[in-house]
């Protein structure tokens, strides 16, 4: 690919090696931001205030200096921009440019930490690391972010097994590329916007990583028929009145966008593959939102969705006409605006919108697909990499297993799991019993004195059929009866995580 035409006014990636050593010694690294900063002035500079950060780098070290220069995007002296980077290369460059009698950044450089302690840097446009020193008000429609709460909850809970191939599809600034690039023979970063192709490329030079094929494009058109082992994508999700903004707005009407892209992504998918994605969608006045989201699902393929935002419209609109800094505007210009996305909702039907994770993975031929939707608006633990990984494993176990095959099976308590007895202090017994997950979803579920009994005895040893005689005899209960009405309890605590089978040998 050319990047003569797609990277005018921003820097190549030719010295970059040598910026990067600079940054690592004068410890521009999260670590070194944190120790630093400290805490406050740290957190400050996530809610885009900048005053403890500028009171913090006071002094005339070159960490200071590069806070001052990438993330402040302040104008530092020459001869301090000297001690702090090969100046004359990242003149060069394009990286900095000179400014008056001082160097001003041309880029935002964000250290950001790897899943295994990395040290990578993501490049974006200046004042455009989402939650950094300026926001993306003011900013033309061609504008890439940095790292928002979007970007670090989709890699969070993107499966990283190795594979041989990955797809970032509407790349941005590169993050999701750059993790891709730890556990894909082959990456390939897709985007729209030109200069976000160019921003991936500074981003993967920068962290040390190998290249992208990095193509141009809207959707899966820039890939054609090619097939991907893991697609991963957080697309322009907003339902908006038009497409103002090519970083947030669609482009397409209400949730039409994510709809295609996740329809679309079945042919794209390699069998046993993931397509990953985060989305927004409408709740449409006499509509079930399960059954609209559900409807998206493409023929073939398995599907875990997860709604964990639901705003009414009023809501939303004023969300995002405040990414946008439209509250900064003329009253009647910010009115106008505001009646415009009611105006949207209102054709639509819609009455609220909800937000959340959509996961597909590619069944096997003949296969029947398991598709869960749900609501979950409580807190997890990231990373989920791995328990969406295991969800999908234990849809294949249960699709497999009828009632019989449960009871000869053997299971173990997963890793994490707690008991909770509730009820009055000093009770006899419980009102109920709640098994508790403190790991990844952060499930409870309420569970009757059987099913306590059952998942506290789970340790591999005997098959669920003679657990269940053995409380059976316990509780004073008829063992056929027992085993005739458990197993479908046993069929959720294995859903949802809380035992897992124990392959046995023949």
């Amino acid at each position: 690919m050319s990047t003569t035409s797609l990277a005018a006014g921003l820097p190549v990636p030719d010295q970059s090696a040598r910026l990067r050593d600079a940054l690592l010694a004068a410890e521009f690294t999260v670590d070194g931001l944190l120790d630093l900063l400290g805490a406050p002035a740290y957190a400050a500079l996530a809610r885009s205030e900048t005053v403890p950060a500028l009171r913090a780098t006071r002094g005339d070290s070159p960490l200071e200096t590069l806070v001052r220069l990438f993330l402040l995007q302040g104008t530092v002296p020459p001869e301090r921009a000297r001690a702090a980077l090969p100046l004359d290369e990242a003149l060069a460059d394009g990286w900095v440019a000179a400014a008056g009698d001082g160097i001003r950044a041309t880029v935002d450089i964000r250290p950001y930490g790897g899943p295994e302690g990395q040290d990578w840097f993501i490049v974006s446009d200046l004042g455009c690391a989402v939650g950094g020193a300026g926001g993306a008000s003011g900013h033309d429609e061609g504008v890439v972010l940095g790292v928002g709460g979007a970007s670090t909850t989709l890699a969070g809970i993107t499966v990283r097994t190795p594979v041989a191939s990955a797809l970032d599809l509407g790349t941005g600034s590169g993050i999701q590329a750059l993790h891709a690039t730890q556990h894909a023979t082959r990456v390939t970063a897709t985007d729209l916007n030109p200069r976000a192709l160019v921003f991936t490329r500074l981003t993967l030079a920068l962290s040390g990583a190998p290249e992208a094929d990095l193509r141009e494009g809207s959707l899966f058109a820039p890939v054609e028929s090619e097939t991907y082992d893991l697609i991963v994508s957080n697309p322009p999700f907003v339902i908006s009145p038009g497409a103002r903004l090519t970083y947030r707005d669609g482009g397409m009407g209400g949730d039409d966008l994510c709809r295609s892209l996740v329809q679309q992504s079945g042919e794209q998918l390699n069998e046993g593959g993931f397509a990953q994605f985060l989305a927004n969608w409408q709740h449409v006045e006499g509509e079930d939102w399960q059954e609209r989201v559900r409807s998206w699902v493409p023929r073939g393929c398995d599907a875990w969705i997860v709604q964990r935002e639901v705003q009414d419209v009023t809501q939303y609109a004023e969300l995002w006409l405040r990414d946008s800094g439209d509250h900064r505007t003329a009253p009647e210009e910010y009115a106008a605006r505001y009646d415009a996305w009611l105006d949207e909702f209102e054709e639509r039907r819609t009455r609220a919108v909800g937000f959340g994770w959509i996961t597909l993975r590619k069944a096997a031929a003949g296969q029947q697909p398991s598709i869960v939707v749900e609501e979950w608006p409580h807190p997890v633990e990231q990373p989920l990499g791995e328990t969406v990984r295991a969800h999908f494993a234990r849809q294949d176990y249960l699709r497999t297993h009828d009632d019989a095959a449960l009871l000869a099976d053997h299971f173990v308590l997963a890793d994490a799991v707690v008991q909770e007895q509730v009820g009055p202090p000093g009770a006899e017994d419980p009102e109920h019993v709640v098994l508790r997950q403190n790991r990844g979803m952060l499930r409870a579920t309420k569970v009757d004195t059987v099913g306590a009994g059952f998942a506290g005895v789970c340790d591999g040893t005997l098959n669920a059929g003679r657990i269940l005689d053995a409380i059976a005899q316990l509780v004073g209960e008829d063992p056929v009866m027992l085993r005739d009405r458990t197993p479908g309890a046993i069929r959720v605590l294995v859903q949802e995580g809380f035992l897992e089978p124990v392959p046995q040998s023949d």
